[in-house]
């Protein structure tokens, strides 16, 4: 089993950066690939970014290049996602996902993680 705990989201006005942080606990080593998706009300949850830890490839989706990014630290068993410039479009529930095995999906794709954090709520708004 693993356990994924975000935090760092918050509320920020139009223009500001976050950090938001996914610490994973349990069985760690089995994971080759990490995820963040949102959930807006009224929306279906989609991807923000992906990282295939092995080998350090990272995707984010085109509404969030060039403004987040995603990076690991795998000494602390921990994925982050930076985000500058936020837009108020950003505002939403953030969640962490893991997933492990040799199957592959699109990194965007909720079916390529096995395991999910509770989320945090990032909101942005002047």
């Amino acid at each position: 089993q693993v356990q994924l705990v975000e935090s760092g989201g918050g509320s920020v006005q139009p223009g500001g950066s976050l950090r938001l942080s996914c610490a994973a606990s349990g069985s760690t080593y089995m994971l080759n690939r990490m995820g963040w998706f949102r959930q807006a009300p009224g929306k279906e949850r989609e991807g923000v970014a992906g990282i295939y830890t092995v080998d350090v490839m990272t995707y984010h989706a085109d509404s969030v290049k060039g403004r987040f990014t995603i990076s690991q630290d795998n000494a602390k068993n921990t994925v982050y996602l930076q985000m500058n410039s936020l837009k108020p479009e950003d505002t939403a529930m953030y969640y962490c996902a893991a997933g492990y095995g040799g199957t592959w999906y699109a990194w965007d794709e909720r079916k390529n993680y096995n395991y999910w954090g509770q989320g945090t709520q990032v909101t942005v708004s002047s």
